[in-house]
């Protein structure tokens, strides 16, 4: 079987194609399809593998047999994947909301720990968006369907902007494609950075085995930045806890998460990323909470924009959540550091 030069695919399959670039190159084909696959969080890598030698996969138009085929530059890859789940529809429900602030264009909304932001497989409703759509419908008629400015991980609280009308979530887009946005978060972290400040920058991709997860790329992958300063810290470089304040740069899936791992802090709680730190913690107490924190504590704390349609500069602050106010008041440290040089 060869794939037909107008693109057709059998029934109930769709062709997706791309062409391998940099990097690619090298990288085991399965790999690298499931990488470009990132959009169907339905496909896994059994499924790629199970493709392999059953006319699913093409390497510029003759079909492949051995996933373990490195990737060359150029190479045209044609896949037939299922298709997509047919959309459902999402459902308003009648759940409280967090509101830092709103206008007749825009709501800012404190995110609760735990909160799925939008409706997907396994979390079809009591997320974040059902929440909006209830909401939304105090808009009046120029108020619209609620869109979603940014998002953030579950178990990360904190500010997410959200746009009444086209118009506005467009102009917000293009703002931040433009990095006119400040996002600053706080995050509990294991250690002490090795400076007290500083810049991390590394390129990202998806793991290819692991669709959830995200790694630093060895070719390619997507640049990633991240500003920090530790405002506060406990014990021993290793042994305690430090109130890392972080800046992004870009905004890529995990990103800060990955970044403090990658300088040896990783975040309390990070089921994904972390490390069992807690075990070299001497206060008993301290390591007990530690160890029991049940998410990452990470919370996108402020978020200053130039708002769409007045042109006024907004600045929005979400107040830590209790658990992570419980967990620096047991570390005894001062929160009043966070806002000092911000």
């Amino acid at each position: 079987m060869t794939i037909s030069q107008d693109g057709a695919s059998p029934e109930g399959l769709e062709r997706r194609t791309f062409r391998a670039d940099r990097g690619d190159v090298g990288v085991r084909l399965d790999r690298v399809i499931l990488r470009r696959l990132a959009d169907r969080h339905d496909i896994a890598r059994p499924d790629v593998q199970r493709w392999i030698g059953a006319d699913r996969i093409f390497v510029d138009g003759v079909p492949i047999t051995r996933g373990g085929r490195r990737v060359s530059l150029g190479e045209e890859i044609a896949v037939l994947v299922p298709a997509a789940p047919a959309r459902r529809e999402h459902l308003p429900e009648a759940r409280p909301l967090d509101v830092l602030f709103e206008d007749e264009h825009l709501l800012a909304v404190n995110k609760a720990p735990g909160t799925v932001v939008h409706p997907t497989k396994g979390h079809w409703s009591g997320t974040l968006f059902n929440a909006l759509l209830w909401h939304a419908k105090q808009w009046g008629p120029r108020g619209g369907r609620p869109g979603l400015v940014h998002r953030l991980d579950k178990d990360t609280s904190g500010i997410l902007l959200v746009a009444k009308d086209p118009e506005v979530l467009a102009r917000l887009a293009r703002a931040l494609q433009r990095r006119t946005f400040t996002k600053q978060y706080v995050a509990l972290v294991y250690g002490h950075p090795p400076q007290e400040a500083g810049r991390v920058q590394l390129n990202l991709e998806r793991d290819a085995e692991h669709w959830y997860r995200m790694r630093v790329a060895e070719n390619g992958g997507r640049e990633s930045v991240t500003e920090y300063e530790c405002v506060a810290t406990s014990g021993t470089p290793r042994a305690g806890l430090s109130l890392v304040r972080c800046r992004l740069v870009t905004g890529r899936m995990h990103q800060i998460r990955l970044h403090l791992r990658a300088l040896g802090v990783p975040i309390v709680g990070d089921r994904l990323y972390g490390q069992p730190r807690w075990q070299g913690i001497s206060d008993e107490a301290l390591a007990a909470a530690a160890q029991a924190f049940p998410r990452q504590a990470l919370h996108a704390w402020r978020l200053g924009f130039t708002h769409p349609m007045t042109g006024e500069r907004l600045q929005i602050t979400a107040p830590l959540p209790d658990d992570i106010r419980a967990l620096v008041a047991l570390a005894k440290l001062p929160l009043s550091a966070l806002d000092a040089g911000a």
